[in-house]
């Protein structure tokens, strides 16, 4: 049941409000008689919205409200008073609350805006949840040497307004970077337009990215303003550019160099001001590519490539993490462990898909899993292993006797310093080994001895 708290000096008001609202049990009501005594049972009863008199003896309404404001409380406030006028109702609103109401007002009205109020109040509590979680799918997760430059190119570059040209293989976060250097940037608060140039057909990209008039070909019954116009501001990200064909590839090249443009079909130079962001999963270099190269230098002043996953496996145990957490919060389900000997086998896989398939690979494991931590068994057949045994795959794969020694040494050792929280001398203890001789083993396999560390992989050289 929802609270409301009525804050008035007058004991007939609050009497025959709170009557009205408790009446079938409606809601819950709490009463004050003093601003004093309301901002003392707001912090406390935490009530789900405020009735609140404007004029009363000592701290008055708008003071209250003030006070409301600067302890962040998120409590929604209808303000009500017999002194009313407009100057008044544009005051309470400004300094925060929901609505003025001037009495005497009938009940039915009051019932109304409370349950508008309510109503307000909590579509706006859902949109910062889902913002949060937005946010929160687009962190950048790992503390890799490769990652840690990742982060140092987003915030070296993020307040300059120079073309980025990003890429890497599928699946490696290239959205995220374009997220966080928008997110970064000062045109944080303007548009990021993204466009997916291997997905429009190539008779259609320009009058996506530019627009069309109306008539300007068959099918284009009206006018459409184009992703530049939509990005003005802001940032456009161009998604897979080295699918885009020549024709429309003059065309942007022609855009970026001088910020304006012709829709289809129309005779009038518009002008925009946009940041491009380009990605692509190809080598655009080379002019075997079939990428016009005077656009490809045009685009790639600031250039990042983002590592595949399986050359940063020292991040796959805090993806794992992650990744478990935010599905779990996302399907309201519990979420699941991973044994030190599944982590250890996944860190061995090659990773085709990218963090992609990791994040696939632990919703699938958070739905089906038989339980609360997940063993190797559990793991499906992943693409170049047999079913659940990825590690051992990897093994298997081992040109002779000295690397297979190298390579399950590496595997078993790695496991249990991670078991042991990366403590060398309790992980020595476990496995009866002097300390000194296990750090040897460290030195020469190049394992990590803390989380998220990168390692050089095994010396195969004695």
């Amino acid at each position: 049941m929802k609270t409301v708290l009525i804050v008035d000096d007058d004991p007939s008001i609050r009497d025959i409000t709170a009557q009205a609202l408790r009446y079938g049990d409606a809601y819950e009501v709490l009463t004050a008689s003093t601003g004093a005594e309301g901002l003392t049972m707001a912090e406390r009863h935490r009530p789900d919205v405020m009735l609140l008199d404007v004029k009363m003896p000592g701290m008055d309404g708008l003071e209250v409200l003030q006070r409301l404001r600067q302890a962040e409380s998120e409590v929604p406030v209808i303000v009500i008073s017999a002194h009313g006028n407009v100057e008044t109702a544009v005051a309470v609103v400004k300094s925060g609350a929901y609505d003025f109401l001037e009495k005497p007002f009938s009940m039915n009205r009051l019932m109304v805006t409370i349950a508008n109020c309510l109503a307000h109040h909590e579509a706006l509590a859902d949109r910062r949840v889902l913002q949060d979680q937005g946010d929160r799918r687009r962190v950048i997760i790992g503390d890799s040497r490769a990652m840690l430059e990742v982060r140092s190119f987003i915030e070296k570059v993020a307040g300059s307004d120079a073309t980025v040209l990003i890429t890497g293989e599928n699946g490696t976060g290239k959205e995220l970077v374009v997220s966080a250097i928008h997110r970064a940037s000062a045109r944080r608060d303007r548009p990021l337009v993204e466009v997916n140039c291997a997905a429009i057909p190539r008779e259609l990209v320009e009058s996506e990215l530019f627009g069309h008039e109306k008539g300007s070909f068959t099918g284009a019954d009206r006018q459409r303003t184009g992703r530049f116009e939509q990005a003005d501001g802001g940032t456009l990200f161009l998604d897979e550019i080295g699918d885009m064909g020549e024709e429309a590839q003059a065309k942007v090249l022609k855009a970026v160099e001088e910020s304006r443009f012709q829709r289809v079909g129309g005779a009038e130079t518009r002008r925009v001001n946009v940041r491009i962001v380009a990605a692509t999963n190809r080598d655009l270099s080379s002019p075997q590519s079939g990428f016009r190269q005077d656009l490809f230098y045009r685009l790639n002043v600031l250039a990042l490539h983002l590592p595949p996953l399986r050359d940063r496996q020292g991040d796959i145990p805090l993806l794992l993490d992650w990744y478990m957490a935010e599905l779990a919060a996302r399907l309201k389900l519990k979420p699941r462990r991973f044994a030190p000997e599944t982590v250890a086998m996944l860190e061995e896989y090659s990773w085709p898909g990218n963090v992609r398939e990791l994040r696939n690979l632990v919703e699938r494991l958070l739905i089906l899993a038989p339980e609360p931590t997940i063993r190797p068994v559990d793991l499906p057949a992943l693409p170049g292993t047999a079913p659940g045994r990825p590690a051992e795959a990897g093994l298997l794969a081992a040109r002779d006797f000295l690397e297979f020694k190298a390579r399950s040494e590496t595997l078993f050792l790695q496991s249990k310093l991670r078991e042991n929280l990366y403590n060398v001398s309790r992980t020595a203890d476990v496995l009866g080994m002097q300390r000194s001789n296990l750090y040897k083993k460290i030195a020469k396999y190049g394992l990590r001895t803390q989380p998220g560390g990168e390692s050089p992989g095994p010396d195969n050289s004695d």
